[in-house]
């Protein structure tokens, strides 16, 4: 079997291997080679270069046994005995995604152990699974957005069988899986990337460091790696699709953007497996160039998240207002968020400093993914707060209504649908003790923008953060996190029962509300939810007489074009 490996920085290069060192060749374009007997599936390897001691993990390592300082093991794709012939996605367009942590959804924290709650999602409504990274991270915990082995499944989570198995058990239920993936940086700890090859650059910087070289000399290799890395999660592992994380990050002065590349790499191999694939942005631009299509300069991705509308109706639902929360709060910037997905879209943003964003003019809503919350905006808090923790259940029934019934993508961060007690936590398990000291006082420095006291940031470093984390699925029986459930359960029902609610049209939403009584109707005919957000019962106009399908609070009746709605509820309204 030839082994291959880019590494142009490389004067020499070895292979490590089954106790020998072999001399690789060098090949054009930086490229080394050797075929030897030795390399066999499950046979572990590395790379010497220029003599430098110990080995090194191959970049495109598709397994990591031992982490990320340990050596690579060779894995027989063709081996694995897939059970999903003729699957094929659920349309993005009418899907409900939602949103999952390998080592937090279950006690056990593997995907062995994902698959045996697979059954809770389907019954759900539940379409497409978004697993977060799963690419090897240092350590055996954390979120995962400091990958440095692009190509292996975490060794901790169960490996590439492991994956390949959850897939496979989620196909069979009728579930998509998108994979999340990190292009815009490297991890600190085990990024060895750089010894081989012009990997990054210093010419722009990220929050997290060097940037990806994606358009200087020896760009073109890095591109096809990041190409290659994500059709393999497409191709060898049956993945459905792709979450790309923060693409604004992804910085490229190219002619065909890194996006575009990619996107119409994705678009050929959809077309050679005869099945449908999917690339969703993470985006703080507000650019709608990035989901436009390539024939008119855009960039060709199917979706993106739609951070402006969790903002709004965060800030509405909470009365939140610290850090970027300034620039939201009214029921004017929600209603303009359900009627064209962003707030921002050429206007001053006071916590910016400066104009913000573009309309998506002529764009459907099946463009963006709307969203209650996500890893982030849980995550991101200092005390990993879900929105249940943050307002009352009416509220938060309130803030589930508007999401699955908009003309959004909708998308869950697990435990959301039954107001999970456990808090989301930031987490890590950094075995250097020097990186793991930064990144906890990092995370306190980074709090202080919101005004959290550093004592207040659980320590990210500690299991107990981690251990706090996970999902208690004991609750799902107990009030009021059963009666949550049944909510959401019958939000999903709905919408997968009503085209209008999945059409995306945002031509054809409608939003009326009173800032100072603090009610909102949206119509999206022949539906209207009206919304109280008042600490007392108030009569609030309907678009329309019509029945009652459903309603946060039991006992409703219409009258005419008027109902009366209990303190901080929300009601389904069915045109006649």
């Amino acid at each position: 079997m030839e082994i291959r490996v880019w590494a142009p920085n490389a004067a020499t290069l070895t292979l490590a291997i089954a106790g020998a060192r072999l001399t690789m060749e060098r090949r054009d374009g930086g490229w080394w080679s050797i075929d030897t007997p030795l390399a066999v599936p499950g046979a572990d390897y590395a790379f010497i270069i220029d003599g430098a001691e110990p080995p090194l993990p191959d970049p495109r390592s598709a397994f990591q046994p031992y982490g990320v300082h340990g050596p690579s093991r060779i894995v027989d794709h063709s081996a694995f005995r897939w059970t999903d012939a003729g699957w094929n996605a659920p349309p993005l367009e009418s899907a409900i995604i939602y949103e999952l942590h390998i080592g937090t959804f279950t006690p056990a924290g593997t995907f062995a152990a994902a698959i045996e709650r697979l059954d809770h999602l389907a019954a759900l409504g539940v379409t497409h699974v978004e697993l977060m990274p799963v690419a090897e991270f240092s350590g055996d915990r954390g979120w995962g957005y400091d990958g440095v082995d692009l190509f292996a499944p975490h060794h901790a989570y169960g490996g590439p069988d492991g994956l390949k198995t959850l897939i496979d058990a989620c196909h069979a239920r009728g579930l998509a899986v998108l994979i999340d993936v990190v292009y815009n940086h490297l991890g600190p700890s085990g990024n060895y990337l750089p010894r081989f090859g012009p990997y990054l650059t210093r010419r722009y910087a990220t929050p997290w460091g060097d940037a990806i070289n994606f358009d200087g000399r020896g760009s073109d290799e890095v591109r096809r790696f990041f190409c290659d890395n994500a059709i393999a999660w497409l191709r060898d592992y049956h993945a459905d699709g792709l979450r790309i994380d923060a693409v604004h990050a992804i910085l490229d002065a190219s002619a065909i953007h890194f996006l575009e590349q990619l996107a119409s790499e994705v678009d050929a191999l959809e077309n050679r497996v005869g099945r449908a694939l999917t690339l969703i942005a993470e985006s703080d631009l507000n650019d709608p160039r990035i989901v436009r299509p390539a024939e008119i300069g855009g960039y060709g991705i199917d979706a993106q998240w739609s951070d402006d509308f969790h903002h709004a109706l965060h800030a509405v639902l909470t009365g939140e207002r610290a850090g970027y929360y300034e620039d939201f709060g009214t029921l004017a910037d929600l209603a303009k968020a359900l009627r064209s997905a962003w707030v921002y879209d050429g206007r001053y943003s006071r916590h910016r400093g400066r104009l913000h964003g573009r309309p998506p003019s002529g764009l459907n809503g099946a463009k963006f993914l709307g969203y209650l919350q996500t890893h982030d905006q849980v995550g991101n808090r200092a005390r990993g707060d879900r929105a249940s923790h943050l307002m009352s259940l009416g509220r938060a029934k309130i803030g589930a209504a508007l999401a699955l019934t908009a003309p959004f993508i909708p998308m869950l961060f697990m435990g959301e649908e039954w107001a999970a007690s456990s808090p989301f936590q930031y987490f890590a398990g950094h075995p250097e003790p020097e990186l793991a000291r930064a990144v906890s006082e990092g995370r306190r420095r980074e709090f202080a923008a919101f005004g959290w006291k550093p004592e207040e940031v659980p320590d990210p470093e500690a299991e107990a953060t981690f251990i706090r984390s996970k999902l208690d699925w004991s609750e799902l029986d107990r009030e009021p996190h059963r009666g949550m459930l049944e909510w959401y359960r019958a939000l999903i029902k709905l919408r997968a029962a009503t085209p209008e609610l999945r059409n995306g049209r945002l031509d054809r939403v409608d939003v009326s509300f009173d800032e100072a009584a603090r009610w909102l109707v949206v119509t999206r005919d022949p539906i209207a939810i009206a919304c109280n957000l008042a600490p007392a019962m108030q009569s609030i106009p309907l678009p329309f007489p019509g029945r009652i399908l459903l309603a946060s609070e039991a006992g409703l009746t219409t009258n005419g074009a008027l109902i009366a709605l209990p303190p901080e509820s929300v009601v389904i309204i069915g045109r006649v």
